[in-house]
């Protein structure tokens, strides 16, 4: 088995991992990423990606791969009890659109693992234990796989997802479920369903459910509630969960909702509940640790009600690769294991205060928009929310620009 030394190890092949690693690649960092499954986890649905996002992707160099997926137009939401539509236009004066543009996840993954030569991954890896020593006069992670192969790492950084490893490691806190779950699906129509490229969305007390088209023949879906009293709960078997939805959980909902749940395909259902760390545990929490530090879920999971969870994610790369690449080209193309304490810090002061404000204002966002329709719910949602907090809280998730990568 042996042991091994790497510049940088990366736990995770989600978007924030993947997404790291293409960022150090273009300061000439090859990165080892280590993933638990046996290839890439491209199953699930899709994901929404507001502007912010797209500049990532644009100092990644993978934006014109995506290009086919187009931003929508209009948001209406609509409240179930009353019936009243607002509609919001997302088309700026000169008649260019800037509404969020949705993408399969395979799509996204494939985009960047594709920027990556192959032996940059290692997968069925699984770590037994993570601790540290002294390498050359600096701090560096030992990575303990179940199969005994040991890993130094001059640098480690965690993009574990939501029960991340390494932010364990850390002694972040775990994050806690919103007492929210959600339900996610891709309906296909093999002869097109015809719908504009708007947003659709219906929310009600304890509810929030829409859909979005992908593409000419598909749509993303989604239905979000309360999560049911324990002992109960929608069912694992996929076309059971879909039954579910259409005749208990959304059964009055209207009929152009209820045809996009029928059209499902049913493989891609996945049910999940929404978990988030509160925010002054990322506020007072270690989120680097000598070379150690953490990135997308590891660092900040968030309810996904301003569509920020791989939106923050890329942002978080980018700047963390900036900052490595930086060090490492400043240095003669060496990374240098006793700068790495310094220059993780400044990653995570950069991006401490952004990632509070999403995780807050996501889950305001969330709850408010399922506050149900009580004339004290209804007036903050629709005369206070909608009109004013809501486009300033999107407008600061959309003008933050995570800068290029320029080496």
């Amino acid at each position: 088995m042996g042991t091994t030394v790497e510049d940088v190890v990366i736990v995770g092949a989600g978007i924030a991992g993947l997404a790291t690693a293409v960022a150090l690649k273009r300061a000439g960092i090859e990165a080892l990423v280590l993933e638990k499954s046996e290839g890439l986890r491209t199953t699930g649905t899709a994901l929404t990606l507001l502007p912010n996002a797209w500049i990532a992707l644009d100092a990644l160099g993978v934006s014109h791969k995506l290009a086919s997926y187009t931003p929508s137009r209009k948001n209406h939401v609509t409240d179930l009890d009353t019936g009243e539509v607002q509609t919001v236009s997302l088309i700026k004066a000169n008649g260019d659109a800037v509404g969020p543009r949705s993408v399969h996840r395979k799509a996204l993954l494939e985009a960047l693992a594709d920027e990556l030569p192959v032996h940059s991954f290692r997968f069925s890896s699984k770590i037994s234990a993570i601790d540290t020593q002294q390498y050359e006069g600096s701090s560096i992670a030992i990575v303990h796989m179940e199969n005994g192969t040991v890993i130094k790492a001059k640098v480690l950084i965690g993009c574990d997802g939501v029960h991340s490893v390494v932010s364990r490691l850390l002694g972040l806190s775990e994050p806690v479920h919103s007492g929210r779950s959600a339900v996610r699906g891709l309906a296909v129509y093999p002869q097109g369903h015809g719908l504009e490229q708007e947003v659709r969305q219906y929310v009600g007390l304890g509810r929030r459910a829409g859909f979005v088209p992908l593409t000419d023949k598909e749509i993303f879906w989604f239905f979000s509630g309360t999560t049911p009293a324990k002992g109960t709960s929608l069912a694992k078997d996929p076309e059971e969960m879909q039954k579910e939805i259409l005749e208990n959980y959304a059964k009055d909902l209207p009929p152009i909702y209820l045809d996009v749940v029928q059209h499902a395909d049913v493989s891609t259902l996945t049910w999940a509940p929404l978990m988030f760390r509160y925010p002054w545990n990322v506020v007072f929490g270690s989120l680097s640790k000598q070379n150690i530090t953490v990135a997308g879920d590891a660092m900040h999971p968030m309810t996904p009600d301003l569509a920020q969870g791989g939106c923050s994610a890329l942002e978080d790369a980018v700047i963390l690769g900036r900052h490595i690449g930086t060090s490492f080209k400043q240095n003669g193309h060496v990374l240098v294991p006793k700068e790495m304490s310094e220059v993780l810090s400044k990653y995570v002061e950069e991006r401490r205060w952004r990632v509070v404000f999403l995780i807050i204002g996501s889950y305001i966002s969330g709850w408010v928009q399922q506050g149900g329709s009580g004339w004290g719910m209804k007036f903050l949602r629709d005369a206070i929310f909608y009109k004013f907090l809501f486009p300033k809280m999107v407008s600061y998730v959309n003008s933050v620009d995570c800068g290029k990568l320029d080496f």
